[in-house]
């Protein structure tokens, strides 16, 4: 199934051409919860702070949907 993602700040390093919060298409296994989408982006869980879907903050463990539109940021810090 296929979900669109953005990601946020230093996170677009790992979608290689694609700028900080474009969005792209990815092609996730039916099931496949955000934590699966991270693994299979290459990215560490320790580098995401927030993930939305369709604009609602998510665990993890959230079973992703076709066509749901993923966004995942870092942890910021500053003032």
């Amino acid at each position: 199934m296929r979900v669109s993602v953005k990601l946020f700040a230093m996170l677009s390093r790992y979608a290689q051409g694609v700028a900080a919060g474009a969005p792209f298409e990815v092609q996730v296994p039916e099931g496949a919860t955000l934590h699966d989408l991270l693994q299979q982006l290459n990215i560490p869980p320790d580098e995401t702070k927030i993930v939305f879907v369709n604009g609602i903050i998510q665990e993890l463990d959230y079973r992703l949907n076709p066509e749901d539109n993923v966004g995942v940021f870092p942890p910021v810090a500053g003032g």
